[in-house]
């Protein structure tokens, strides 16, 4: 297993696209601090503000840019053949994709964040003591939430690995993920209350704020999970697409 592992880490190191898709996650730092100036530029006009977290405002293109690198860890062997020798060398196909996971993992994980704590660190810093909400809550009251969204975003990592070994293909795997981040979660906000609220509550992307003990929104009420109930269903969502992704890769021939 062990050698497997070397294998799949030399793969991502050495594709092009693995760099595109960090150099895009790292991006968002800058987006971060965009928005930090320009809220801190409010602030000075208005007083005070209350504003939304950099960190959480610059998570759904942080997710959705490692995401396509959990996509492009098998779709682009597919599409280059690649795959076929994976599958000489490696016949063992659940152990293929259990170290193409551990290796996407690791590193989305270290990658998200560094994004989200340098993110929270800097923009505390240029806010320098105003009033802008997000900077009211100290670290030691925030971290829990800044932890889980860096799982989100592995989480995410994981499931676009999962649809990638399932649909074989870039653009469809890309396209389920960006249905999944934001096509349903606006679908959702339409349907009758409670159940808007009770939906909204189950959808990945809402599922780091409750792990922090946090309402999506003031109007969730009847669907605000426990964090313990989040942690699950974020742990349930890259075990089923992976379960997916294993049934469709055991089964078909490359």
């Amino acid at each position: 297993m062990k050698s497997v592992l070397a294998s799949e880490w030399v793969k991502l190191r050495s594709v092009r696209s693995t760099y595109h898709a960090l150099g895009a996650a790292a991006l968002m730092v800058v987006l971060g601090i965009g928005w930090t100036l320009y809220v801190r530029d409010l602030a000075d006009v208005r007083g005070t503000l209350s504003a939304a977290a950099p960190e959480q405002s610059i998570l759904p293109l942080l997710q959705i840019s490692l995401a396509v690198l959990g996509v492009l860890t098998i779709t682009s062997e597919y599409a280059t053949g690649l795959i076929r020798t994976s599958l000489v060398t490696v016949p063992k196909r659940g152990a293929l994709l259990l170290a193409k996971a551990a290796v996407v993992g690791l590193a989305t994980l270290v990658m998200a964040n560094a994004v989200l704590l340098v993110t929270f660190a800097v923009s505390r810093l240029i806010a320098n003591g105003r009033h802008l909400g997000f900077n009211e809550v100290s670290f030691a009251e925030s971290w829990t939430t800044v932890l889980a969204s860096g799982l989100s975003v592995t989480a995410l990592a994981l499931v676009g690995l999962g649809f990638g070994a399932a649909i074989r293909s870039t653009a469809g795997a890309i396209a389920s993920l960006v249905a999944l981040l934001f096509v349903v979660p606006g679908v959702v906000t339409y349907l009758p209350s409670p159940w808007n609220a009770r939906m909204a509550s189950v959808l990945l992307p809402n599922l780091a704020p409750q792990i922090g003990g946090q309402r999506v929104s003031s109007q969730l009420g009847d669907g605000y999970l426990p964090p313990w109930a989040a942690l699950a269903l974020l742990v349930a969502y890259p075990t089923i697409a992976l379960v997916l992704g294993y049934s469709a890769l055991k089964r078909r021939d490359a």
